[in-house]
């Protein structure tokens, strides 16, 4: 996509053939989404959360896949240093596949779910609720069958997405379960309030990540780090390239990193770094520190002061945006990144091979 191409393409124009126009459509609703949620979905996650608030579950454990299980992954970190409560995220073999009925009474099972349609998920949800579990499904089909078999379920209100690699599903699902622990702490989410319009101002920056984009074109692997919060950003990250470019990106807790895999860091080794302006990027600097030291090629996606230390990056919008909602606008230049290589490298964002929109496992 040249640098003069109108982003996202219009669909309706002569050339709405163009690779990467679904994908690149649906990122440019994120703002709007995001905006829905927070004024026409919140009373009801409000209610929902007050609902289950008042059962006083005694732990979470969190229940998806893919890109969801990397929103479960955020949800985990606002449960555990928000409200204390102990999370984990389950394994559904254990039941769809060995059969275990582990005793639920009391649990919080959350099954986040884009489709709301895996058998698995499905599965796994009915036996966790006919354990004595308090089921809630987090997804974009109210009408699906995880809604169905649920005990409560929250809308993540994103519309249809039609381009296989999930965006605006990802950021809403975020939105979504951060209105939820809120909720159960007795919070209005105002923190939250700022997103759309940072969302939009970010999302309008596409040039400087097709710039970006250049250093990519012909990696052959990347390393993609954080901590805290910006943790599930690094893997969501890593799965979009993954899904749509091909190209292999291994996501590591910055803490990991340092155990082992830095080796494989050399000077021709792409880095990306997504580094969340409070106690997560705090925890990440001995680890910035490293790989500079082993001169690795460091993109830094972050506060200012931390992009200026780097070899190249993005310069997030993080004063006065609270850490537990920094990851909403993290993922945009990522997701936007994934576009823009996997186009650089002739293929389409839109629709991956081997893929399909609803993975049905069991």
């Amino acid at each position: 996509m040249s640098a003069t191409t109108p982003y996202p393409p219009d669909p309706h124009a002569p050339h709405s053939d163009l690779p990467g126009r679904i994908m690149a459509r649906e990122m440019a609703e994120q703002p709007s989404v995001l905006r829905r949620l927070l004024s026409a979905g919140a009373p009801a996650i409000r209610e929902v959360a007050q609902e289950i608030a008042a059962r006083a579950p005694r732990f979470v454990l969190l229940t998806a896949r893919g890109t969801s299980d990397n929103a479960a992954l955020y949800a985990k970190y606002l449960l555990e240093i928000r409200l204390g409560l102990p999370c984990g995220l389950t394994s559904m073999s254990t039941i769809t596949a060995y059969g275990a009925r582990p005793d639920l009474t009391d649990v919080l099972v959350i099954t986040v779910s884009q489709s709301g349609g895996s058998p698995d998920l499905v599965a796994s949800t009915r036996a966790a609720r006919a354990a004595g579990a308090i089921t809630l499904a987090v997804t974009n089909n109210p009408d699906s069958p995880l809604a169905g078999v649920s005990e409560y379920h929250l809308d993540i209100m994103a519309g249809p997405e039609r381009a296989l690699p999930a965006t605006k599903t990802y950021t809403a699902s975020l939105l979504t379960l951060y209105l939820f622990v809120e909720g159960l702490r007795g919070g209005d989410g105002t923190p939250a309030k700022v997103l759309p319009d940072l969302a939009g101002q970010l999302l309008a920056r596409q040039d400087e990540v097709r710039t970006l984009a250049a250093r990519y074109r012909f990696a052959e692997r990347m390393v993609i780090t954080s901590r805290g919060y910006g943790y599930p950003t690094a893997r969501e990250a890593a799965l979009k390239l993954m899904e749509t470019s091909y190209i292999p990106a291994l996501a590591y807790s910055g803490a990991d990193l340092l155990h082992g895999p830095l080796a494989m860091v050399d000077n021709v080794s792409p880095v990306i770094a997504v580094v969340t302006d409070g106690k997560g990027g705090e925890a990440l600097q001995p680890v910035l520190d490293r790989l500079r030291g082993r001169g690795a090629d460091l993109v830094v996606i972050g506060p200012r002061h931390q992009v200026e230390q780097a070899s190249a990056g993005f310069v997030l919008p993080t004063e006065n945006v609270a850490e537990e909602v920094q990851p909403i606008l993290e993922i945009l230049p990522l997701q936007l990144l994934a576009h823009e290589v996997t186009i650089a490298r002739g293929q389409d964002p839109d629709a991956p091979r081997a893929l399909a929109k609803v993975t049905e496992t069991r």
